[in-house]
């Protein structure tokens, strides 16, 4: 949505994808050598894949879905594993770099260019007709103040596009990391998992959804003085992370993590009230699998942990859902999610060291432009009725359906290539500038002792591992 760990890897310094560049070396990836993380990023493609099947196929490959989902439904699934995967390489991008400062400027570029560029053409489209920015049009300003911490589905706006929801869910992840990093309390991942996990289940039938915004049209505060309050909070926490002064580092850290965990806890749109604690459990289980590999904890207590943990996320849907009248369809697919989602993780894990298809880490790559764009695509179908008002048989819904995963492909790889990749790049050069300005506005004044030499190695990367969350089963 995040002192330097000394048993990270030198290879960390590697580029992720086979050549001095990034670019593929062979037919295949090795993740064991110089692409590292391509399993991660093979994860990430396929999961987008899921996530991309799960909107089309509400326009095309009908039947399909259908048959699928009576057992499981892909888009949670996809999202599932995305969380898992964000919860593994996240921290360790953090710990790599040392300092919360290198973590912040790092995300801002990695995460904040491509998401302003799809808000941008929902806006384009809506104008032209070929799209909706989901009743921004109505509330400019509560719009724009929700976007502007990149938490839309925790404040007052729209989601736009509308599987932007996860990305609230993954800056509460950054915010809490940044806190318990600050602290010097990260590596107790497992601990923190249950008990995210076991909040999911004890408090998920009680905790209220939207909260503030309920509260504010009852006389308290308006929305978007909300919006206002926890932007400064926020941002404001993580501006004192860029002071790089130890103190004011806590005093922000610590600030905006509670800001992020109250609003996921009472004032989340969506999808469910136990959504928030169940999603940080699920990360902070990817996290301690990471721990598992760097050896600061033993791999039986990871093991037996996260089955825990999926246990009890898997608890948390069962025991709450009847409330709010989901069916045994629904149950069916919630436990077969979670399970199938911890299962893809684990197989990822065990063939981390295999050569992995180059095709496979390119869509990793591209994975976060696939994640906001396929929206867009398919409302550019959806307006265009030529399109989809004649009945296609079986052939006619296949070629339509690989059409457009074709217009997505390109339309990702083309801002990968001009949006993503050169603002990773123009971080990079940020955060090491910092890291060697010792006097400088980004200077590192919180004690790390390996902060710059991590930042500098992080430089050399061109890894996209900052594992970004895909869409739902469903529109917000």
């Amino acid at each position: 949505m995040s002192s330097a760990s000394s048993s990270t890897h030198t290879t960390d310094a590697a580029p992720p994808h086979g050549g001095p560049h990034g670019g593929p070396a062979g037919p295949g990836v090795s993740a064991g050598s110089s692409a590292r993380l391509a399993w991660l990023d093979a994860l990430r493609g396929f999961a987008a894949l899921c996530v991309v099947f799960d909107h089309g196929s509400t326009l095309v490959l009908r039947p399909v879905r259908d048959y699928l989902y009576h057992t499981l439904d892909l888009g949670q699934y996809g999202v599932f594993v995305f969380f898992l995967v964000s919860g593994y390489i996240v921290p360790a991008s953090l710990e790599r770099k040392g300092s919360t400062r290198a973590f912040w400027i790092s995300r801002a570029f990695r995460l904040y260019p491509m998401y302003a560029v799809a808000i941008a053409l929902s806006v384009i489209a809506y104008q032209t007709h070929y799209g909706d920015i989901a009743g921004a049009e109505h509330s400019p300003a509560t719009s724009i103040t929700s976007w502007l911490a990149m938490m839309p589905n925790m404040l007052s706006g729209p989601n736009v596009p509308n599987v932007t929801w996860t990305l609230s869910y993954e800056m509460v992840f950054y915010l809490l990391l940044a806190a318990l990093f600050s602290w010097r309390v990260h590596r107790h991942s497992g601990a923190y998992a249950i008990t995210l996990a076991i909040g999911a289940c004890v408090l998920g039938g009680v905790l209220p959804m939207a909260a503030l915004q309920h509260w504010g049209r009852h006389g308290g505060p308006s929305p978007l003085t909300v919006d206002v309050v926890a932007d400064v909070l926020i941002i404001g926490g993580i501006a004192l992370a860029l002071t790089g002064r130890s103190v004011l580092i806590k005093i922000g850290a610590s600030v905006g993590a509670l800001t992020g965990l109250i609003l996921a806890t009472v004032n989340q749109g969506y999808p469910y009230p136990w959504s928030g604690l169940m999603i940080l459990a699920l990360m902070f289980t990817g996290t301690l699998i990471y721990r598992a590999e760097q050896k600061q904890v033993s791999k039986y207590t990871a093991a037996w942990t996260a089955g825990a943990v999926v246990a009890l996320t898997v608890a948390a849907g069962l025991l709450h859902s009847a409330q709010y009248h989901l069916g045994n369809q629904w149950q069916t697919q919630w436990v077969s999610s979670i399970v199938l989602a911890a299962a893809t993780f684990a197989v990822g894990l065990a063939v981390r060291n295999r050569k992995i298809p180059r095709v496979a880490a390119w869509l990793g790559l591209i994975s976060y432009s696939v994640y906001l764009l396929h929206p867009l695509v398919f409302n550019v179908y959806r307006s265009i009725p030529s399109l989809h008002r004649h009945h296609y048989g079986a052939l006619g819904q296949t070629l339509t359906a690989l059409a457009l995963l074709a217009v997505i492909l390109a339309a990702s790889a083309i801002t990968y290539y001009t949006v993503e990749k050169p603002m990773q790049r123009l971080g990079r050069w940020v955060a090491t500038w910092g890291s060697r300005s010792r006097h400088g506005p980004f200077s590192e004044k919180n004690n790390d002792k390996t902060g710059a030499g991590a930042s500098v190695a992080d430089a050399r990367s061109t890894s996209s591992s900052s594992a970004v969350a895909g869409g739902s089963g469903g529109s917000p």
